[in-house]
């Protein structure tokens, strides 16, 4: 172990970059090189999926990593409805300042990575943002964008006036195929001529954009009318069928593991979609299907929802769904592993970082 433990705080410009992706990825790389990691998150925002005690992908990622409690830095505060009302009327005031020093002490650890909130400011209220928690704790702060739009890059230039010499770089994620050359050839070089090193372009990932049907149901509130035992099938994509059947034969070709929308009584529609790459069927309107679909669908093991919504409204629904995607599933886990082991640049992130390798691992 290192004589003196270094902390890199993953934090992003805006929400859903994929912080705890990148944490996992980067965890799983170090521990290759023989570094010993531990994992925390100041600001806790999430308990929906978890136990009710702890954020959600603290424990998640506490549960892939196997990190016992020794290795695991606990949320200081959940940032609610609750404890921002207690800020405001000045009840039971959390000190975030003093209680960093739980964070401090010596861990068996090289490295803790620590994740963010959300944005660059959020915590701010207690004193918990991205850059206030690196100054308690000198920390260096890796930021995970997604370049969505040249005000990305406005963000991302505006992030490094605000976290300074603290900034040790970023990880551009989730890039589309069309995008990639321009983000290497073009962007990767400006970012890199403005002082902010780049160390890694992750291609997007079908499968870590992915939800599974269960998810869906949440979302849409659906009734489940069969298969519910397959409802953790993964969902790539999304079609509506709402032409011809002929037309919508050639449009689910070209995806794989949809989720098809379509009317309840859209029965030519159903039966195609069920003998396409369809993981999970969903019928707007509240109507019922006939019997065929559904016997159909027993055989292919296709979910079927059903929800009481209309087509526009079913699909906005799904959409936001597939742009706050969780990690929380092991095939996504697998997946993050081997794009940060294609596409990180470990060496020059190591070197960065000033972090010592083991001595029998240095070559």
């Amino acid at each position: 172990m290192a004589e003196s433990v270094k902390y890199l705080l993953i934090g992003s410009t805006e929400p859903y970059t994929g912080k705890s992706a990148i944490a996992l990825g980067l965890a799983h790389l170090l521990g290759n090189k023989g570094l010993e990691v531990a994992y925390g998150k100041p600001l806790a925002t999430d308990l929906s999926d978890g136990d009710g005690t702890l954020d959600a992908d603290l424990q998640f990622v506490a549960q892939t990593l196997q990190l016992s409690d020794e290795q695991l830095r606990f949320p200081i505060l959940t940032l609610d409805e609750t404890t921002i009302h207690q800020r405001l009327v000045g009840k039971n005031w959390v000190n975030s300042r003093q209680s960093f020093t739980s964070y401090q002490y010596q861990a068996s650890a090289d490295l803790i990575l620590l994740e963010g909130p959300r944005t660059l400011q959020e915590g701010l209220l207690f004193d918990l943002s991205v850059p206030q928690i690196a100054e308690q704790l000198d920390a260096s702060v890796l930021l995970v964008v997604r370049l969505h739009s040249h005000l990305a890059l406005d963000d991302l230039l505006s992030a490094q006036q605000r976290l300074g010499d603290r900034l040790l770089g970023i990880v551009i994620n989730d890039v589309p195929p069309e995008k990639l050359e321009i983000t290497t050839t073009e962007i990767q070089p400006f970012l890199e001529a403005q002082g902010i090193p780049v160390f890694g372009v992750l291609p997007r990932n079908p499968i870590l954009r992915s939800v599974t049907v269960k998810q869906l149901v949440k979302q849409l509130k659906a009734q489940v009318l069969c298969c519910k035992e397959r409802l953790d099938l993964m969902v790539e994509s999304l079609s509506v069928g709402a032409m011809n059947v002929s037309s919508a034969m050639k449009y689910f070709d070209k995806s794989r593991n949809m989720a098809v929308v379509t009317g309840g009584d859209r029965t030519d529609i159903q039966l195609a979609a069920l003998e396409k790459s369809t993981h999970c069927l969903i019928l707007t309107g509240q109507l019922p299907p006939a019997p065929m679909v559904l016997s159909r669908a027993e055989d292919l093991e296709v979910p079927v929802l059903s929800v009481d919504l209309d087509t526009l409204a079913t699909v906005e629904i799904i959409d936001r769904a597939f742009g706050q995607v969780r990690l929380h599933e092991p095939i996504k886990v697998e997946s993050v592993n081997q794009l940060m082991k294609e596409h990180f640049y470990l060496d020059r992130f190591i070197k960065q970082l000033g972090i010592s390798l083991p001595v029998s691992l240095i070559s």
